[in-house]
């Protein structure tokens, strides 16, 4: 997988959002999947529907 960097930031404004979930990475489960980078497992992310 292509390696993307990280840009951090500690303030994000977004228009025209549909909505958000809460999840935490996980390597398996019943759920659709978002590409992201094995360094993240277990981690807390927002996914920003928009």
């Amino acid at each position: 997988m292509k390696k993307v960097e990280l840009q951090p930031q500690n303030h994000l404004e977004i228009d025209n959002v549909e909505g958000f979930l809460i999840r935490k990475v996980s390597k398996f489960g019943n759920g659709a999947k978002v590409d992201c980078p094995k360094e993240y497992l277990g981690r807390t992310v927002y996914l920003v529907i928009v």
